[in-house]
């Protein structure tokens, strides 16, 4: 969703390469609209910095900053030359009112990650780590315009961002796909995950979860 030329004058910012827009922990009074180029978000886990997503034209980011006052739950850095528009608690409120079509998106964006906040904690409530690991994959599957259409699915994934979605640590997820490798259920290279029959995965956490039930 493009906005008006004469909003970027008003609230425009850029960003190099490579430049960070914002560190973790860091106390946040902004939020931004991406105009043009792609913003990677980042997270410490131990001593590595995790990619937690890549967003591009059209998506808001930093918006907790102007709904809470929290530091930075992650960190923004930008991929590419980016062009976003920057807005803070002041001209926020009055920018949803002019602009319906923003305020909307926005709405979107909330509803999306409220999704994805609730549909995670479904993983980690899982008492079995292969049922665990599995729910990883059909939340995946789930966001995969193939799903109900193809049994296989191709997830561009690695087995640190597996781990990270479950909970677990990456060793134990890695001796479950390890597990399922040898059972044939999916492939594993580094780059993706290749899964066979998903309805297989789907069977192993509804049973599961019927064992939680009952």
């Amino acid at each position: 969703m493009m906005l008006p030329e004469s909003l970027f004058e008003k609230f425009g910012v850029e960003f190099e390469p490579g430049e960070i827009i914002f560190c973790e922990w860091e106390p946040g009074e902004e939020c931004f609209f991406i105009q043009d180029g792609r913003v990677k978000i980042t997270k410490t886990v131990g001593n590595t910095q995790k990619t937690l997503d890549v967003i591009g034209a059209g998506d808001f980011f930093g918006e907790m900053a102007i709904l809470e006052a929290e530091p930075r739950s992650a960190s923004a850095v930008a991929v590419d030359h980016v062009r976003a528009l920057k807005f803070n608690r002041e001209n926020f409120g009055a920018l949803m009112n002019s602009q319906p079509p923003l305020a909307f998106r926005l709405l979107v964006i909330f509803a999306n990650r409220i999704y994805d906040a609730r549909r995670r904690l479904q993983i980690l409530l899982l008492d079995d780590n292969q049922a665990k690991v599995s729910d990883v994959f059909l939340m995946l599957s789930e966001k995969d315009p193939h799903y109900g259409h193809s049994a296989q699915m191709v997830f561009n994934v690695t087995v640190d961002d597996v781990a990270s979605w479950c909970g677990l640590p990456a060793p134990e997820v890695q001796r479950v796909i390890s597990g399922f490798v040898k059972q044939g259920k999916l492939e594993l290279f580094a780059d993706r995950i290749v899964i066979k029959n998903i309805n297989d995965f789907s069977r192993l956490v509804a049973a599961k979860r019927k064992n939680l039930a009952g």
